[in-house]
């Protein structure tokens, strides 16, 4: 068995801190086939997701997500492969989006 400890701090508030941890469990499950179960708290959520071979939690605070997983025997066996592509999609989704330019008109 392998295990994964994933942590990305942010400053993005719960608010939007669980939205982008809804949509990344809706795109393990399209992608990957994993079971997802998200449960909000108070102060903090927890996306709990499952499939054969893997089993973890992504808890979901106003300042962070943290990620544990374990990994069966086979799928252990890619371990590295996994947790770069988990470390990539979240990173990619905790990115700050560009602000759009606004357009200025000249007046003459």
């Amino acid at each position: 068995m392998a295990d994964l400890h994933i942590l990305r701090h942010h400053k993005l508030g719960l608010t939007e801190a669980r939205k982008i941890a809804f949509r990344w469990a809706e795109e393990v499950e399209n992608d990957f086939g994993m079971r997802c179960t998200y449960e909000e708290g108070r102060t903090a959520d927890e996306v709990t997701f499952t499939r054969t071979g893997v089993d973890g939690t992504l808890a979901v605070s106003k300042d962070h997500f943290e990620l544990h997983a374990r990994l069966g025997f086979l799928v252990g066996a890619f371990k590295g492969k996994i947790e770069s592509e988990i470390v990539k999609k979240l990173d990619h989704m905790l990115a700050p989006k560009p602000k759009a330019k606004k357009e200025t008109i000249s007046k003459k």
